[in-house]
């Protein structure tokens, strides 16, 4: 399903549960040794999910740890992203880009409050323009994870949720302006992103890709 809205460079591999022989390195089940058993089971299937798409690289099994602020530590010359929510597992990873963010959701609006909490107010103003249809709030906060995913490891630093622009196109197109000093990218700097989502069977998804040179 999400390699609707991927590039062919890069690799996927998705779950629609919690996948029986999805096991974990010991050094991977200490990261989780103090979590819910719902937690536990995503982190599973969403490792599972990282290294059978690692494998169609030629990477061997071995686990996949946590760096900075959570971040999922790829061998050399990877990037990817990990993605979970309810009935949905997924990892994107390549060799031929230079960053990725992948965020799955429920196809339902955001709780009472959050909005206004994760959204600048031209945006709230495009939400309105956008009209029904689909769940736009939902979706704007989906395609901020992955903008954060994807700028995390280019520039090691917080990005909230008002640091950058998301302007949606019905179509199922986004963008990200960057309203902060963002990471160079060989010699320029990187002002922005761009992105797809896609909402089908019940889920939402979004993904960013940072091309190479």
């Amino acid at each position: 399903m999400i390699d609707t809205i991927l590039p062919d460079r890069v690799v996927f591999r998705e779950a629609f549960g919690d996948e029986p022989e999805a096991v974990l390195f010991a050094e991977e089940t200490a990261l989780v040794t103090h979590a819910v058993d719902k937690r536990r089971r995503e982190f599973t299937t969403g490792r599972h999910c990282a290294r059978a798409a690692l494998a169609l690289l030629g990477f061997p099994p071995a686990p996949i740890l946590k760096g900075e602020r959570g971040a999922p530590v790829w061998p050399p010359g990877v990037v990817g992203s990990i993605t979970h929510c309810a009935g949905y597992r997924a990892a994107a990873v390549s060799v031929d880009v230079l960053s990725i963010g992948i965020d799955a959701e429920p196809a339902l609006p955001l709780p009472d409050g959050i909005l206004e909490t994760i959204s600048l107010p031209g945006e709230r103003d495009m939400l309105t323009r956008l009209g029904g249809g689909q769940p736009w709030d939902r979706l704007l906060f989906s395609a901020k994870e992955s903008v954060y995913k994807a700028w995390f490891p280019l520039a090691r630093r917080r990005l909230d949720f008002a640091d950058a622009r998301i302007g949606i196109d019905p179509d199922g197109g986004f963008t990200a302006r960057l309203l902060v000093p963002g990471p160079h990218v060989g010699e320029a700097e990187l002002r922005g992103f761009t992105g797809r989502w896609l909402v089908a069977d019940g889920l939402l998804m979004t993904a960013v890709t940072v091309p190479g040179h």
